[in-house]
């Protein structure tokens, strides 16, 4: 499943279908979800629908309260989650309410990764983008190959914890920032 299929989201689903995996689709906005449908993906009606039909739910939101309210909201992920299932939060987020997400998505009986990109609308297209991975190890193993059709593989890292992703692409900005202003 993926959830927020904007200037970054749209590309990246669309990779996950080209390389062959079944896709349900959620988003604010019906454009880019009746493209990936003319693609092969399903449309959904809401996070929570897409939490029933998929074992692996991505999602690629703007910010923090967004995450919040699609995973945690009325008719949102945790909803109708599936046990063992694995939610991939590709967001840029606060840190600390990834670690309350996924004790809140552990509760259900699921796995959470926080999975932050670097490499922009350039590297959604090109399906090159850096992937900073925080979360359990075994969640990280099952998802990697779906993050390969997404990013470049060598750029996959599993940095940690759960909220290690999100740390890690705070410092990648920062150091990014650094170096435009010197």
């Amino acid at each position: 499943g993926f959830i927020g299929l904007g200037v970054m989201g749209k590309p990246m689903a669309g990779h996950l279908l080209k390389g062959g995996y079944r896709l349900v689709v959620h988003n604010r906005s019906r454009g880019p979800v009746d493209e990936l449908v003319a693609a092969g993906a399903t449309a959904a009606a809401s996070p929570a629908e897409v939490a029933r039909a998929a074992t692996v739910v991505i999602t690629m939101l703007p910010d923090t309260p967004d995450v919040e309210r699609v995973l945690t909201g009325p008719d949102g992920v945790l909803s109708a989650i599936q046990k063992g299932a694995i939610v991939i939060d590709m967001s840029s987020i606060s840190p600390v309410a990834t670690e309350r997400l996924a004790k809140a998505v552990a509760e259900k009986g699921a796995s959470m990764l926080d999975a932050p990109v670097s490499g922009g609308e350039i590297g959604a297209i090109n399906a090159a983008l850096s992937i900073m991975v925080g979360g359990e190890e075994a969640a990280f193993a099952r998802a990697k190959p779906i993050l390969e059709k997404m990013g470049n593989a060598e750029k996959i890292i599993h940095i940690g914890k759960s909220g290690a992703g999100q740390v890690c692409k705070v410092c990648n900005q920062v150091a990014i920032g650094g170096a435009l202003s010197g």
